[in-house]
């Protein structure tokens, strides 16, 4: 049986079949769960953020026009919903708890990120101390693979801040980790 393009999927969701929509997620969830996960490490938010994606993807459908793929449009979704997670976050860290974030369980889930060796989870908190702007870029280039001119499409930002950002993130990360693991070859 041949395979549906992206296309022919959008085309028979928009007529209404329900298994389009199924296939369509199957098709794209593990790409999406990375790209929360990078923004938002191992937490119970990440995965209401991921399915939040394809319920906004689903309700948008009508201003889908294809200029971009089903995969870069779904990864932008991510990453704004993503970031409006990480803007909550912050927000209820300030002003309705006296704990730091990570002492309520809002950062990580032990039981999730037991199933993650020791060097993701130090890369992962390492990531987390990155400001968004700078950890969006990582998570597209250099975790999910997308190329410059992909990442400054998604992002809506020229190449060379891409490129920029991305040269000041690792810059930061290696800073981090060699605070935390020593001198890094």
């Amino acid at each position: 049986m041949r395979r549906l393009t992206d296309e022919e999927i959008i085309h028979s969701i928009k007529a209404g079949k329900t298994a389009a929509f199924k296939e369509l997620v199957k098709r794209y969830e593990s790409r999406v769960a990375a790209t929360v996960i990078g923004m938002l490490g191992h937490c119970p938010e990440a995965e209401d953020v991921g399915q939040e994606t394809f319920i906004r993807f689903y309700n948008g459908l009508n201003s889908f026009q294809g200029n971009s793929s089903v995969a870069t449009y779904l990864t932008r979704i991510a990453i704004n919903l993503s970031l409006n997670e990480l803007k909550r976050r912050k927000r209820r860290a300030l002003f309705l708890y006296p704990k730091p974030v990570e002492e309520m369980g809002l950062a990580s889930d032990d039981t999730l990120s037991a199933l993650f060796d020791e060097e993701r989870e130090i890369v992962q908190k390492a990531l987390d101390q990155l400001d968004p702007k700078f950890r969006m870029v990582v998570v597209l280039r250099l975790i999910e693979g997308f190329s410059t001119a992909e990442t400054a499409s998604i992002l809506k930002l020229p190449p060379g801040t891409v490129l920029s950002r991305l040269a000041r993130a690792q810059a930061k990360l290696k800073e981090i980790l060699v605070t935390k693991l020593g001198e890094i070859e």
